[in-house]
């Protein structure tokens, strides 16, 4: 193989590795979940704690998977993992289409609470509060959690 042979085929794979850790930089900034959902309201860790100071009803959702739950959670969250959310099962925690209901789940990686949430729009409700820190932000603020 002449010299300039090795020359284009090295340059090329240089080139293709960059491509590859481009594109796997741009998926892996993607996995971000998004940073609002249109239709709900997101709040932090300190907002969380005030609404369930001020709204009696309100209903905290848990939209993690099981094993995520065994790691700890909010005191009085409802476990309800997003694969398992739909309007029948929504309907049988939250008991009118304007409770209010707060969605959360690992925190801004975790797109757990994006997808409960959206379906929760899609089935009518209206006072949808999102968590988008999450148990990650609740953790890190230290405040009280149950663990199994």
């Amino acid at each position: 193989m002449s010299k300039l042979r090795y020359t284009q085929l090295r340059i090329s794979h240089l080139l293709l590795q960059l491509v590859l850790v481009s594109f796997t930089s741009h998926a892996l900034a993607e996995k971000d979940e998004p940073k609002f959902i249109p239709g709900t309201t997101k709040v932090t860790a300190e907002e969380v704690l005030d609404l369930a100071t001020e709204i009696s009803d309100l209903i905290i959702v848990d939209s993690r998977i099981h094993a995520d739950r065994k790691q700890g959670y909010i005191e009085g969250s409802v476990s309800l993992p997003d694969l398992e959310t739909n309007c029948a099962s929504l309907a049988g925690i939250i008991p009118r289409k304007i409770s209010p209901v707060l969605f959360y789940c690992n925190g801004i990686k975790c797109g757990r609470s994006v997808i409960a949430s959206k379906i929760a729009l899609g089935c009518g409700y209206k006072n949808i509060y999102w968590f988008r820190g999450g148990f990650s932000e609740w953790q890190g603020k230290k405040y009280p959690f149950v663990k199994e």
